[in-house]
């Protein structure tokens, strides 16, 4: 994401967040701040922002066991016409990877409670819930349900060596 995505990310925002929409200045402010671990992407589909997701991922110290840390999920949308096919989940496995690039051990993020797709998709990525947020969105005062995902060693290990991870089983076709 770069500063000329912001336009049509705010769009998306304020579709699908009408409520709670990130203002510009936030995200100006997140993506200048990316030498502090930020990291933003966007999806496009001939050449227009079809989704935007952003990740807090600190380059963490290692453990013993070469990992630590830990990252979260700032922010991810889809445009609602683009649901379905599988934007999504490209975006937070790039951001899975990314943390995972970084030495992270494991993903936090919050959820909107009557946000049941976007916990669907969490949980098919391995999250689970970790706990409750009170009124955690504002203005609306909408709770957040934290989800937590750890990052085992061998996606570590491929996100450190640009190894891609296995087809997943069953038969081919597009995932969503």
């Amino acid at each position: 994401m770069v500063a000329g995505d912001l336009p049509a990310v705010l769009d998306l925002e304020h579709e699908l967040f009408p409520e709670d929409a990130w203002t510009w200045e936030m995200f100006a402010s997140e993506l200048g701040g990316r030498s502090s671990g930020r990291y933003y992407l966007v999806a496009e589909e001939d050449g227009r922002v079809v989704g935007y997701a952003g990740l807090l991922a600190p380059a963490s110290r290692r453990t013993r066991r070469g990992r630590g840390g830990q990252a979260d999920v700032l922010t991810m949308a889809v445009a609602s016409s683009h649901w379905g096919q599988g934007i999504g989940s490209a975006l937070l496995e790039a951001l899975l990877a990314e943390a995972a690039a970084r030495g992270c051990a494991e993903v936090f993020l919050e959820v909107r409670v009557d946000n049941p797709r976007a916990q669907r998709l969490y949980r098919r990525h391995g999250f689970a819930a970790a706990g409750l947020r009170r009124g955690y969105y504002q203005p609306s005062g909408t709770d957040a349900l934290v989800m937590r995902r750890r990052l085992d060693a061998a996606e570590s290990f491929r996100a450190h060596h640009r190894v891609p991870a296995a087809p997943a089983s069953g038969p081919p076709g597009r995932r969503s």
